[in-house]
């Protein structure tokens, strides 16, 4: 089992809950794996949710809100091509 899949990583000695992925990040991780498992009808609601998480955060210039937008439209891009394959031919 990797450190991602282990709940007892994410548990610090006073036994309270250790948060050491930002919620997008995890919820990303799920659209790649649904992808992985041709699950598209999931990998395109889990994308559905990042986007409402992105759209109720503050508007900011950090580089982690840049960074997560980058990662969203490549997602995008991913199950497109999963769910047209062959016509990316240009």
């Amino acid at each position: 089992m990797s450190d991602l899949e282990d709940p007892a990583k994410d548990v610090v000695a006073t036994g309270a809950p250790r948060y050491s992925r930002r919620l997008s990040d995890k919820i990303l991780i799920a659209f790649h794996q649904a992808c992985d498992q041709s699950d598209f009808e999931i990998a395109e609601q889990l994308l559905h949710i990042l986007e409402m998480m992105l759209k109720r955060r503050p508007l900011t210039a950090d580089s982690n809100r840049r960074r997560t937008m980058e990662s969203l439209v490549a997602a995008h891009e991913r199950l497109w091509y999963l769910r047209h394959p062959g016509d990316d031919q240009h």
